[in-house]
């Protein structure tokens, strides 16, 4: 499994707001660290074929996605999670994540199975038969990441997964994504701590373009003990930013 995107420009009317940005991906866990308007969520759209590049390429296993006949193959190894996810209020759960299982391509004898499996990881077993409607906020958030899972992606895009999650939970998924083994991991998030735990790789993101791609080990060695910040991960990333973005 390997995405690679050469040369990438994208945004929204006349504004970029992703800039000549390259990046190649390998199995593993990549942190995307940036504050709000750095052109995380942009990426990741970008990444899940939702918005075709302004300019660049796309490539998932070697192929190039030039068109939506590629786009629609690609996908069926896409597991996407945005920030903001839609469903049907009366869906059952497990009904919600066969969708994500049918939606992928997988043969209607592996729906269930799909389904149950990631409904396991994200233990909502329990609530399989429950509608989409009565989910308390923790359990919608987990039903998001059991849809982005379902049938075993190979490229995962998570936005945010965390969000509404408590500090059980948060270990739990933690443990579920650290073992996503042979997918590729693209995690967004604005908990530092996420991303010291389970990610392989970091990359920082600023208006668009990348200032940091490495490990978290090489990032922390960007630490600064002036800076705000508990952690040297953290006082790291403040060191990516702008004078003016480092104060409190």
């Amino acid at each position: 499994m390997s995405l690679k995107l050469t040369g990438i420009t994208q945004g929204y009317g006349r504004t970029n707001a992703i800039e000549r940005f390259n990046l190649e991906l390998t199995p593993g866990v990549v942190g995307l660290l940036g504050p709000n308007g750095a052109g995380k969520t942009t990426l990741l759209r970008t990444m899940a074929t939702i918005m075709p590049p302004r300019t660049g390429t796309i490539a998932l296993n070697g192929v190039v996605i030039d068109g939506e006949r590629a786009a629609r193959r690609a996908r069926r190894d896409i597991g996407y999670l945005p920030q903001r996810f839609g469903f049907d209020p009366g869906m059952r759960v497990v009904d919600f994540v066969r969708y994500a299982a049918w939606m992928r391509g997988l043969p209607a004898e592996r729906w269930d199975d799909a389904a149950e499996r990631a409904l396991i990881q994200v233990d909502l077993v329990e609530q399989r038969r429950t509608r989409m409607r009565r989910l308390s906020g923790g359990m919608l958030q987990r039903a998001g990441i059991a849809w982005a899972i379902a049938g075993d992606p190979s490229l995962v895009l998570l936005d945010e997964p965390t969000v509404g999650l408590d500090p059980r939970q948060r270990l739990q998924f933690r443990r579920l994504v650290a073992g996503l083994h042979g997918a590729v991991v693209v995690l967004s998030t604005h908990h530092i701590e996420d991303v010291d735990a389970i990610c392989d790789r970091v990359v920082v993101l600023h208006r668009g373009r990348p200032t940091f791609a490495g490990t978290a080990a090489e990032l922390a060695a960007l630490s600064r003990d002036d800076l705000p910040g508990d952690t040297d991960l953290e006082r790291a990333y403040m060191n990516l930013l702008p004078s003016q973005e480092q104060r409190l």
